[in-house]
């Protein structure tokens, strides 16, 4: 039977409709609390058909790949997103998903070790690639407000939310902005705490977003703990439907290759529940099997009010909130000034391999190693973070021939959450910058100009001299803290 016929026969399921109405928020389709939905074919378009929730039971019949959004008419939906990325060989995870699952055990059992600290118990989902861990906060409770009550939501993203434009078809309330502005902080300080704990134990690199790593045994490999949707406006992102299609191999069917594509079986994201993660695998790849588990489990998205707020307090305390604070003393230099200040910034002072993100941003200052990159460098120069962060944006605001992407997207949110992410490990001390070397630069791909006369010794020093001496973001260049003749 082809996958078509055989995804019918499944989408026709009752339980298997019912958990994903569940996973909606509502008893009905004209009774749920997610705003859209998303639909995607087995063919890789770059925005995907955005769609009321009622059209559900449609896109099933035409045996699509269904999201929700994580924007919510009742509650703020969490989701922390831990998955194996190889950048020279992404199709590891459905070819040898055993060893790719194995790799992710340490990640995996710390956030549950890390949630449980908290008392947070989360919907776990299986995808293709990796985990899901998704719980929500309630609208009118103590935890949402405390979460508005430190997020930051800057002129330039509230005219984005006052706007409706792509998916976001109304304006988004100031108190869902703020909500998920805060959440942001909070999640990649649970980010921090993951990495913290896991990475010492793991086989592969463990990072914060996808970030380009040097090579291991099977190529370019790491598990990402991506929080990287928090980098967007809440009404843009979406989280794939449990018991729904997977078809991210199709999708991606040129960049993995016909002949691996080709022996691929249907997938589905599913819940794990009452079984091991080699059990779920099997089960995920057998529509039978999906299905049976589709009648015994709930989907329904677990309210952590009381977790969340035990959560906050810790985030409160913590030396990533002192930087969050630092980060948002300042504020990007108006578009109207860039010309007389971003635009000024003399880029001879920059290594080669830096200098080229920044001249030729379209797709290098895209990428997460590509950002961390400049932020590393500009901190070396004693650039304040959300200065750096103003100059990410001025380049995704001008013609760099980025086409529709930034009336879509929001460039401003975009280059402040990488920016505040990467600077963020510094200032704490959770980046030694190990991998700030020309070599390793070489290994991610980023050594764009060789130049024997390139070193980036005297930057690394820079910035741990900077930061022993409580001295980051203290311009202009000073000798004390750059030592050597490097520049």
């Amino acid at each position: 039977m082809d996958m078509r016929k055989s995804l019918a026969l499944y989408y026709a399921d009752a339980n298997v409709r019912a958990r994903m109405l569940e996973f909606l928020g509502g008893d009905s389709l004209d009774n749920v609390s997610a705003y859209y939905i998303t639909s995607k074919t087995e063919e890789y378009v770059e925005d995907p058909e955005t769609l009321p929730p009622r059209e559900l039971w449609r896109c099933l019949d035409h045996q699509r790949d269904v999201g929700r959004s994580l924007w919510d008419r009742e509650s703020l939906l969490v989701d922390l997103d831990i998955e194996y990325v190889n950048f020279d060989y992404p199709i590891q995870p459905f070819l040898l998903p055993d060893r790719v699952f194995k790799l992710q055990e340490v990640v995996e059992r710390t956030v549950e070790k890390v949630l449980s600290r908290f008392g947070i118990r989360p919907l776990h989902l299986i995808s293709g690639r990796g985990h899901h861990f998704v719980w929500r906060v309630g609208r009118e409770t103590p935890a949402h407000q405390r979460l508005e009550s430190f997020g930051r939501v800057p002129d330039f993203l509230a005219g984005f939310y006052a706007a409706p434009q792509g998916r976001q078809r109304q304006p988004v309330a100031t108190a869902t902005q703020r909500g998920w502005a805060g959440l942001a902080l909070l999640m990649e300080y649970l980010a921090h705490l993951i990495k913290e704990e896991a990475a010492p134990a793991s086989e592969v690199p463990v990072e914060l977003t996808a970030v380009a790593v040097g090579p291991g045994y099977l190529g370019r490999e790491m598990i990402s703990v991506d929080i990287s949707e928090y980098g967007d406006p809440a009404s843009l992102r979406t989280l794939r439907l449990p018991f729904s299609a997977y078809l991210k191999p199709w999708q991606q069917r040129e960049e993995l290759g016909d002949r691996f594509v080709d022996r691929l079986a249907a997938m589905f994201l599913i819940p794990l529940h009452e079984m091991s993660v080699e059990q779920a695998i099997e089960v995920m790849r057998d529509s039978e099997a999906a299905a049976a588990l589709a009648a015994r489990v709930t989907v329904q998205i677990p309210e952590q009010n009381e977790p969340m707020l035990r959560l906050i307090d810790a985030y409160a305390s913590s030396d990533l909130a002192r930087f969050h604070n630092h980060f948002y003393e300042q504020e990007h230099d108006a578009p109207a000034h860039w010309i007389e200040t971003y635009d000024l910034f003399p880029l001879h002072l920059l290594p080669p391999c830096i200098r080229r993100i920044v001249e030729c941003p379209n797709d290098l200052l895209l990428q997460p190693a590509g950002i961390a990159q400049v932020v590393r460098g500009l901190l070396a120069l004693g650039w304040h973070p959300r200065h750096i962060a103003g100059l990410i944006r001025s380049k995704y605001e001008r013609d760099f021939g980025w086409g529709t992407r930034w009336y879509k997207e929001n460039a401003g949110i975009r280059a402040d959450f990488y920016t505040r992410v990467f600077a963020g490990l510094v200032y704490t001390g959770r980046d030694e910058l190990v991998d700030f070397n020309c070599q390793s630069v070489a290994e991610r791909g980023f050594c764009l100009r060789p130049d024997p006369a390139c070193n980036l010794v005297g930057f690394r020093e820079s910035i741990l001299e900077r930061r022993k001496h409580e001295r980051l973001a203290s311009g202009p260049l000073n000798r004390l803290f750059l030592p050597g003749e490097h520049f």
